[in-house]
């Protein structure tokens, strides 16, 4: 087997993470799910590296950077299937000056939606257990579409922290040769087209999927955060027309924040499917 290579997913939550995830580990040489621990732990290992430990004086730059690379490395090591692994997580996207460190030419895919459909698609899970509550909203029963909506959109929010960072990494230095930005919309209209360019962007022979047969589904995660089908994806990858569960307002909020949109905000030329 050749060297393994390692990319990341990050970007919006509800903008085809775990739909990428689940048609990329179609291909017998990628390993690819869901949101991983592996860039929460790496926190916690930075965290502690660092002068917030007495004896972190002792510790190299070097000796980070080997810790470092040396956890993710390691953390996929009992799969030796894998040519090429993918992790997931939100915070990637605020990490590119890291993840460029551990790996040279680190390949980042975040995927993006226009923001209100996101915040639509969380509400419309929400309105489907009127019986639960979720961890997503600090298990608080007297919430409103409107405080909900603030919640997610918070900075340190679900959806808030990641547009920042996906913001973050668009507009950072990081940002050329490293950063592909993937749409929602793209995704689901043209499954092929939109792989194709993924994969392109990667490096990666081309495979071919089936994209009428994906299914992919995480129950017990989504249960235990008291949200049912956050990460349920279905068989066929096909675009599904629907009108929205927000207040007109609100969803009229969020309708313009799509910054990727925009050709003069790219400044740094990152590829826009």
């Amino acid at each position: 087997m050749s060297e393994r290579r390692y990319h990341f997913i990050s970007g919006l939550p509800r903008a085809g993470t775990t739909l990428l995830a689940a048609i990329l580990n179609q291909n017998p040489r990628f390993r690819a799910g869901m949101t991983s621990p592996v860039a929460d732990i790496m926190g916690v290992v930075v965290a502690e590296a660092s002068s917030k430990n007495d004896f972190a004086f002792d510790v190299t730059d070097a000796q980070r950077t080997a810790m470092l690379r040396g956890l993710v490395e390691n953390f996929y090591s009992v799969d030796t299937r894998a040519e090429a692994v993918f992790d997931m997580s939100r915070l990637w996207c605020s990490r590119m000056g890291l993840l460029a460190t551990l790996f040279p030419g680190v390949k980042v895919v975040a995927c993006v939606r226009q923001l209100a459909w996101v915040l639509d698609s969380m509400e419309r899970l929400v309105q489907k257990q009127p019986v639960s509550v979720s961890k997503v909203f600090r298990f608080d029963t007297n919430t409103t579409v409107y405080s909900r909506v603030e919640a997610l959109t918070d900075p340190r929010g679900m959806v808030g922290f990641a547009y920042q960072a996906t913001k973050e990494a668009f507009y950072g230095a990081w940002a050329r040769d490293h950063l592909l930005l993937l749409t929602y919309e793209s995704l689901v209209r043209d499954p092929e087209a939109a792989l194709r360019a993924v994969y392109r962007f990667l490096g990666e022979p081309w495979f071919a999927h089936d994209f009428d047969d994906i299914a992919y589904s995480a129950d017990e995660f989504d249960a235990r955060v008291g949200m049912p089908g956050l990460h349920v994806v279905r068989a066929k990858v096909e675009a599904v027309e629907r009108p929205p569960v927000l207040p007109r307002e609100v969803f009229a909020r969020f309708a313009n924040e799509a910054f990727w949109a925009d050709p003069k905000n790219n400044v740094h030329q990152v590829p826009i499917v």
